[in-house]
């Protein structure tokens, strides 16, 4: 059964969400202050997303701040200019993410977002559940896990997205997360659907190569990650996006 959105409108923004979990879900959500006075903060990371993991009445789920990068952090923070509620980023993504969850891949199941108005701009918030048990790829390429069988599960896991049109904005090591069970692909803030076309799913399989290039996935040497993982990932990614 496809999700059901509501959305509730305030004074200062609006909170669009699952209709499941619509009575519970309230401004107190997306505080991790609340949480924590609650016992109900899991843990809370730095980086950009200010990410934190609550135990929510809806289960376990993850809080994510929407926070800028690069230079113009230094000026906006957290700040997005008001072009309209549809065009926020939390409804974009949250949209993104039940379109996703009804074409069968695996990515994050949405369970609300908020923005807040603050005259000419917005801060916004997103919740999703936890996918349990999961280690991101970069992790699994820092403790050796990474090998030719879990570069061919990553090449299938992008095709199955680039199959159904989906275009993931920042495509990288970290936006993987690996469980025994299958592959996910995480954080689609500015991502969106995309007629099929090379183009795209080259520059998206390009990001992910230096992504791990970056994190050290040549230590032996390109030949080697070349022959040993980035090959089995291309061939395992054209075999499913050609199927």
């Amino acid at each position: 059964m496809a999700m059901q959105e509501r959305i509730r409108e305030g004074a200062a923004g609006a909170i669009l969400c699952d209709a499941a979990v619509s009575s519970q879900v309230g401004d107190d959500w997306f505080d991790p202050a609340v949480w924590r006075a609650r016992d109900a903060l899991r843990q809370q990371g730095g980086g950009r997303g200010g990410v934190a993991v609550i135990d929510t009445p809806a289960g376990e789920c993850v809080l994510r701040h929407y926070r800028r990068g690069g230079m113009v952090a230094r000026l906006m923070g957290d700040r997005y200019l008001w072009t309209g509620a549809d065009r926020t980023r939390c409804f974009a993504e949250f949209r993104l993410l039940v379109a996703v969850a009804a074409l069968g891949l695996p990515g994050p199941v949405a369970v609300a977002c908020r923005y807040r108005r603050h005259g000419l701009f917005y801060t916004a918030d997103l919740i999703t559940r936890r996918i349990p048990g999961a280690w991101t790829l970069a992790e699994c390429l820092g403790y050796g896990r990474l090998d030719g069988e879990l570069a061919g599960r990553v090449g299938m896991l992008v095709a199955r997205f680039h199959r159904a049109g989906i275009w993931h904005a920042d495509l990288n090591a970290h936006n993987v997360l690996v469980t025994p069970e299958q592959l996910y692909l995480i954080d689609f803030d500015r991502g969106r659907r995309r007629a099929p076309a090379d183009g795209w799913r080259r520059s998206n399989l390009r990001r992910l190569r230096r992504s791990l290039l970056k994190l050290g996935a040549a230590a032996q040497g390109e030949a080697v990650f070349e022959a040993q993982l980035w090959q089995p990932l291309l061939e395992r990614y054209e075999r499913t996006l050609h199927a």
